[in-house]
Formats: C-alpha cells, sequence, structure tokens
C-alpha cells in the first residue's frame, strides 16, 4: 500500500469503489465502518481526507458521498447501462469514464444542453462515440475543484456547435473518449495511487488539449502530486 493516503483512508476508498461498481450507489458512512469493521468515528475521518485530496466529494454536510468520479451518487445528466444495471455519470467525460474503468461497453443516454433532444450512444474502452456532437468544459482546469461538483455538472454535451461564453470551450465528444480511456482505466485497482499532476498534464497534451485551459496548475505553481491529482 502506498502512502499516498492512511491505511483506513485507502480501505475506505477501496470500498466505496468496489460498492459504485457492483451497485451503482455510495455506500453510506454506516456500512463502511460494519464492512470495514472500524468506529464510525473513524470512517467520517477516513472519509474528510479522501475529500481533501480530492480522491472522492462529499455533500455539503460531509456525511455522505456525493462523487467518486467517475462515479455520482445522485443523478447529473448521464445515465450509463448495460444490460441489468445503470449508473449515474457525473458528467460527458465521467460518464466515459466509467465504462474505462468497468471495461465493459456501455450505453451512455442523455439531452443537448442547447435544445433539449434527447442523445444516446454507445462506447466502451475498444468502441468509441460515433455522435457527432461538442461537450461544454465551463472553465479552465485549474479552477475545476473550486467548485468540482458545479464544474462536473455543466460539462454537457451539445448536438451542435454552440457558441461558448468565455472562459468556457468546447471540445468534440470524442476528444473526451480518449481522455477518459487513460485518466479513469485504474479507478478500481486495488493499489490505485493518486497520478503526479506532471502525468495527468501529458494526458491531456496527448488528445491535443495544450491550450493555457487547460493547464491543471497556474503557470508559477511548481507541478507535483497533490490534491488535485486525484480526480
Amino acid at each position: 500500500m502506498s502512502d499516498w493516503a492512511s491505511a483506513t483512508a485507502q480501505s475506505v476508498r477501496r470500498i466505496v469503489y468496489q460498492t459504485f461498481a457492483q451497485q451503482g450507489r455510495a455506500p453510506s458512512p454506516a456500512e463502511l465502518a460494519g464492512e470495514l469493521e472500524l468506529d464510525p468515528a473513524n470512517v467520517l475521518r477516513a472519509l474528510d481526507e479522501l475529500h481533501e485530496r480530492h480522491a472522492l466529494v462529499l455533500t455539503p454536510a460531509g456525511d455522505a458521498i456525493r462523487m467518486a468520479h467517475p462515479f455520482s451518487a445522485a443523478p447529473m445528466g448521464f445515465v450509463v447501462r448495460t444490460c441489468d444495471q445503470f449508473w449515474w455519470g457525473g458528467c460527458a467525460w465521467d460518464s466515459f469514464g466509467i465504462a474505462a474503468a468497468l471495461d465493459r461497453q456501455m450505453e451512455i443516454t442523455t439531452c443537448c444542453a442547447g435544445c433539449g433532444r434527447k442523445l444516446g450512444y454507445v462506447a466502451g474502452p475498444a468502441t468509441p462515440p460515433t455522435l457527432d456532437a461538442v461537450v461544454l468544459i465551463p472553465r479552465p482546469a485549474r479552477e475545476w475543484w473550486d467548485d468540482v461538483v458545479a464544474t462536473c455538472s455543466s460539462i454537457r454535451v451539445y448536438c451542435r456547435r454552440t457558441e461558448m461564453p468565455p472562459p468556457a470551450e468546447s471540445v468534440p465528444l470524442l476528444t473526451l473518449w480518449q481522455l477518459a480511456q487513460p485518466w479513469y482505466r485504474d479507478r478500481l485497482d486495488e493499489d490505485w495511487t493518486p497520478q503526479p499532476t506532471s502525468a495527468r498534464q501529458r494526458l491531456l497534451d496527448d488528445v491535443g488539449l495544450t491550450s493555457p485551459f487547460w493547464q491543471l496548475t497556474n503557470p508559477t505553481t511548481t507541478p507535483g502530486r497533490g490534491a488535485d491529482d486525484a480526480d
């Protein structure tokens, strides 16, 4: 086990992701305490540690899990489905991330954020989406975690190219599928460790997202491993 977080926090994270993957929902703190035979107060401290390290997102009250990227505990505009199970995707990018993490082809359903038309497409690790659409990215990468739920809620699909107000940008749906594969495919690994910011930046560069908008840190910040690496 690596030292990016305490052993308790890493054990809690492992059960959180297992539950999302297997049941499509977030476990409660009481479930985590029972599963790991921990005092409930220790579970809450571990969840808070994971939240601070951006390894998951808690509700404003801090007593429940809101997101564990790419999974969401509540509807956010994307349903990711197999024949017998579904998950809520946190955004257009996260929806591809669920398929990547589970290593399965999925049907993704959403609606155009511009006109409201229902949109559906199939995607998986080896199956790119065929829908010709663009995705709104509402704020620069270095600001995503200022309010990550609001950020994810705004990463929506548009069925035609739309004029995006600054500082938003739009990217092809296919580009986000390409990005989601290396970004999320290891999320369920037993020994998962956050990648350094520099490695995340290379993933963005590799799909052509190289403008200042896509810089994960301010130009004066030295890249390294920190809280922002966990998403």
